[in-house]
């Protein structure tokens, strides 16, 4: 269980072995709809690629996706690129568990080849890449992609008006209590992700992804202040 915000915190967030440990759990109760949204997305995929497409995964951490896709077909060419070793330790073991064939790199996200790719998935991850990089990284994934491949991801969000955006942020919080996780905790993640998780509203990021060639830009799901989205190449 998630007890990683439970002692006062010494340093901002950052995806080392005592969060991996209990991402699994992290990511069901910090994330609305966490199951359904990834269920969502590979069911998309099935019904888009043929059965040996592959399949990227950017910022995989345990292979949840990965893992939901591999279910789906086995033939899929299934690749996951992580910066964190702790993560994909994890996601070795259980990849393992079930017998997939899922390759995994160790790498900066931003420095792999990415090409040849029909489906590129970033859930929850361009929000950590620094605004300065992070509409090159963008055109970087556009240019990868064959003809007609896609890319999926999923962000949390801000609200250009602010008495909403506000309201969301209390409303997430909320959320996050109903989920067992106390003040004190939620105010100590919240202090370790400041000036490193930077959301952007849900305009920018349409923007951003028509900027960098995507012929269209859609939404699949929207929570809140989560949002995933899907752009076509």
């Amino acid at each position: 269980m998630d007890k990683v915000f439970s002692k006062p915190i010494k340093k901002q967030f950052e995806f080392d072995e005592s969060v991996a440990s209990v991402f699994d759990d992290m990511l069901e109760r910090s994330i609305p709809f966490y199951k359904e949204v990834i269920s969502l997305i590979c069911d998309l995929v099935e019904l888009d690629c043929q059965k040996d497409a592959k399949i990227i995964d950017l910022g995989c951490s345990t292979a949840n996706t990965l893992l939901h896709l591999y279910k789906k077909s086995h033939e899929y060419n299934l690749v996951g690129i992580d910066n964190s070793e702790a993560m994909l330790a994890n996601a070795a073991k259980k990849t393992s568990a079930y017998g997939a064939n899922i390759e995994f790199i160790n790498s900066d996200i931003t420095k792999v080849d990415l090409s040849s790719a029909n489906v590129i998935i970033a859930n929850y991850m361009l929000q950590f890449i620094r605004p300065i990089k992070r509409d090159s990284f963008v055109k970087k994934i556009y240019s990868s992609l064959e003809n007609e491949g896609i890319f999926i991801f999923s962000e949390k969000i801000i609200f250009e008006d602010n008495i909403l955006n506000k309201q969301m942020i209390d409303l997430y919080y909320n959320f996050k209590k109903e989920q067992g996780y106390s003040e004190f905790e939620i105010a100590q993640k919240r202090e370790a992700l400041e000036n490193v998780l930077v959301p952007y509203t849900e305009e920018e990021n349409r923007k951003m992804i028509l900027d960098a060639g995507f012929k269209s830009v859609n939404s699949l799901f929207k929570y809140g202040n989560f949002i995933t989205f899907v752009a076509k190449k």
